[in-house]
């Protein structure tokens, strides 16, 4: 199972941006996104299930949103998270998370078996 993630960059404050997260090897019941700033705790950003559902953070409502894509052959779940009207307060590294198993919630880190490597958004 491997997570890649990608679209991170800087950006000015207003501006929008565009992450991707490739999982390859499996079919995983749930993805999200986490973020942390230097010195701050990890906070979940967005989630969503494989049949659809999907939720975002308070922090990020109204302006950021999570897709997903499937291949038809469920060798890769790849996973989005739209940003727009980004504040200088989004700044932080972005994790995208999976698990196979369906228990669970969308917001807890524990929840999740597999990480990416992290993306930098830096918003100015």
């Amino acid at each position: 199972v491997q997570l890649v993630e990608s679209g991170g960059g800087s950006v000015q404050a207003g501006g929008s941006l565009r992450l991707s997260c490739e999982g390859s090897g499996s079919l995983f019941c749930a993805m999200a996104w986490f973020r942390q700033a230097p010195g701050k705790a990890r906070e979940e950003v967005a989630g969503i299930y494989v049949g659809g559902n999907n939720y975002v953070g308070d922090s990020v409502k109204n302006r950021f949103s999570i897709s997903q894509d499937i291949s038809q052959d469920n060798a890769r779940h790849t996973v989005f998270l739209q940003m727009n009207s980004l504040k200088s307060e989004d700044t932080a590294m972005y994790y995208c998370a999976a698990r196979k198993a369906c228990g669970g919630t969308w917001y807890r880190a524990d929840d999740f078996d597999y990480w990416g490597q992290g993306t930098q958004v830096t918003v100015s």
